[in-house]
């Protein structure tokens, strides 16, 4: 089943079924109105969403219209928690080698994770905004999934039972604001400005076998200004998966649902796959030169993020985001 939202009919917008194809889409205002309304009662909403899924799939929906990716907001515009990983550990040893520093043997155990600002996610086709250039500005390709309740103390098969629906990330990075507020020791804050998911939301079985329970086993294609970027496969080097990142999340509190749980910045140990964000490129020129040659995002420039299927047919839709100056 694939599920999108709107940008009408207020904040949270109005949910809208999508068809497999990405073509059409049918409301269900009779059923749910919006995404976190269906997660709250999942059980009893699903199997009513899986029937108009059905019947757009099959030709006979009564009240569908066109799907347009533009008119969309992120499947959940706002979300009660939005935490996100670093489970490809291979990225976080570049990034410390680059800078000369030691890596930890416990970041192979034990996951990184750090809370986003949930509050104010924008559209898959809405502008990064940003006030200046010289902070750094840097795309994120991931992977992100929705959970339903998990308990506190979840075990990562409990944490895996409870994934809703997956979906992609750009979870944009301002750089050259991190290394001033690492130092603090407290953590992202200005550096994390809002994040972007993918037009369409799906559940686990609209992937079929690259879908491992908690692994996504299919390329991220990033485009950098019309150029391919990367297309590192998420599944492949991803060192905690989907159940052990939620269960870290769940360790000291529960996730109520509607939680949104990201990947970090998919990455593989093969080079030749590309990146997901522009520092690690500039790292491996770091590594290999002394020094980076990759700029930053500028005003203007734009990100692509898509995952394809087997037969080449889009999953999730694209993020497709212009950076552009904050115009306040």
């Amino acid at each position: 089943m694939k599920l999108a939202t709107l940008k009408r009919g207020g904040r949270d917008g109005t949910l809208v079924v999508v068809d497999r194809e990405l073509a059409r889409c049918q409301p269900v205002p009779g059923i749910v109105r919006t995404l976190q309304a269906a997660l709250d009662d999942w059980e009893a909403v699903a199997p009513q969403l899986a029937e108009v899924y059905a019947a757009l799939n099959n030709g006979a929906a009564r009240h569908a219209e066109p799907f347009d990716p533009a008119a969309c907001h992120s499947p959940l515009p706002r979300a009660y928690q939005w935490a996100d990983g670093s489970a490809y550990v291979n990225h976080v040893e570049l990034v410390r080698k680059a800078r000369g520093a030691d890596m930890p043997p416990e970041f192979w155990t034990d996951p990184l994770m750090y809370q986003g600002g949930s509050d104010s996610f924008v559209g898959p086709r809405d502008a990064i905004l940003a006030r200046d250039e010289a902070w750094g500005i840097d795309f994120e390709a991931e992977v992100a999934v929705v959970t339903g309740d998990v308990a506190m103390g979840a075990t990562p098969a409990e944490g895996r039972r409870q994934i809703r629906l997956l979906m992609l990330a750009n979870d944009v990075s301002l750089r050259n604001l991190i290394p001033a507020e690492l130092a603090k020791g407290f953590g992202f804050f200005q550096s994390k400005p809002a994040t972007a998911f993918s037009p369409v939301a799906v559940t686990p079985d609209e992937l079929g076998t690259a879908w491992d329970g908690g692994k996504l086993y299919l390329p991220l294609v990033v485009h950098l200004n019309g150029e391919l970027f990367g297309r590192p496969n998420a599944g492949v080097d991803m060192t905690f998966d989907f159940g052990q990142l939620i269960a870290h999340v769940a360790k000291t509190r529960e996730l109520e649902a509607g939680s949104i749980v990201g990947s970090g910045t998919v990455s593989n140990v093969d080079r030749s796959t590309g990146s997901g964000c522009l520092a690690e490129k500039r790292c491996l020129e770091t590594i290999a030169d002394g020094q980076p040659k990759t700029p930053f995002m500028r005003f203007g420039d734009r990100v692509r993020i898509e995952m394809f299927d087997a037969a080449g047919a889009t999953i999730f839709g694209a993020i497709d985001q212009r950076v552009e100056k904050y115009p306040g």
